[in-house]
């Protein structure tokens, strides 16, 4: 389910002076931050490393995957995570929060919609775009020799969940989903594609940099309600759930309930953590297309930003 990254970065008062020299952390035990797949959560999860790193706190990254984070986070594996979209953790997220041993810590500032997406070279092919029901009659135009005559699409690493196999068999659509293996991946492949112009349908999410940088439609799916997920007489197909797009809404911060006994600091500042989304689009550009690490993209902005996260803090200067 998860894995410690392999060293924790700590980074120490020697970035920013001795502002918070004055501060003693609560505790010296770990905060485990996690880090899903994706590489806006990686910088976000680094930029609090350094600001709660900087306040003398102990701190390690841990990889989890998106899906399966919920028993750790339960048991106290994991402590906080920057990232849980309600896209497609809603219903697994509200239900991990119910325990009483997972906190809302609220949201993160972005506004969430992942789906299908396509280039608009591709409305050439496929007359009717965005309309879901144009995939019906111009699949073939998304095929690839593994799929043909059946169309493609490039879904996200399984652990993002999604329910996109559901949808092809509920909605009737002559599709097959292939999954990226790492979010990189995919969207590489999107930039090879839309540089040649050839034929593709992906998942794209934003925020992130893909939908302002490249011309593209997110597929217009019925709109998502919750009955779609669980009610199988929900919708346009009467037997089968998630006949519909998929939700969008909020991006939430969560944490381990128990940690804020420990570390109230650090929960306080983690709670009022924000970011906008086009500046999350911008870091993210920064790693995925100009191949800065994450490390490095995440520091600049915390220098840039230091008097925003020191306001963050202020329980830290009391």
């Amino acid at each position: 389910m998860y894995k410690k990254t392999l060293t924790a970065f700590t980074i120490t008062a020697l970035a920013f002076g001795t502002a918070a020299a004055a501060f003693e952390a609560e505790s010296d035990q770990p905060i485990k931050l996690m880090q899903a797949d994706w590489t806006s959560s990686l910088v976000d999860t680094e930029i609090l490393n350094i600001i709660l790193s900087t306040y003398g706190y102990t701190v390690e990254k841990v990889i989890a995957d998106d899906s399966a984070r919920y028993p750790g986070f339960e048991n106290g594996d994991l402590t906080i995570a920057l990232e849980t979209w309600q896209t497609t953790q809603d219903k697994a997220f509200n239900a991990s929060v119910a325990t009483g041993k997972v906190l809302d810590m609220g949201e993160l500032g972005p506004k969430a919609r992942e789906d299908w997406w396509y280039p608009s070279y591709m409305e050439e092919l496929c007359p009717g775009l965005p309309d879901w029901t144009a995939l019906k009659s111009c699949a073939e135009a998304f095929s690839a020799p593994e799929t043909a005559p059946k169309g493609r699409y490039l879904g996200a690493p399984v652990s993002w969940g999604g329910h996109d196999e559901e949808r092809i068999e509920a909605l009737g659509l002559p599709f097959e989903v292939v999954h990226a293996g790492t979010d990189a991946a995919m969207f590489a492949e999107l930039r090879s594609a839309y540089e040649r112009k050839a034929p593709i349908l992906l998942w794209v999410y934003k925020p992130h940099w893909a939908p302002s940088v490249y011309d593209g439609k997110f597929v217009e799916f019925p709109a998502y309600e919750e009955a779609c997920y669980t009610d199988p007489a929900w919708g346009l197909n009467k037997d089968k759930a998630f006949d519909c797009g998929k939700p969008q809404g909020w991006i939430k911060k969560m944490a381990w309930a128990e940690g804020e006994k420990i570390w109230p600091c650090a929960y306080d500042i983690t709670r009022k953590f924000t970011m906008d989304g086009d500046e999350v689009g911008k870091l993210v550009y920064e790693v995925d297309v100009n191949g800065r690490t994450v490390e490095d993209v995440a520091m600049e902005w915390a220098k840039a930003n230091e008097a925003k996260w020191r306001e963050w803090a202020t329980c830290a200067a009391n």
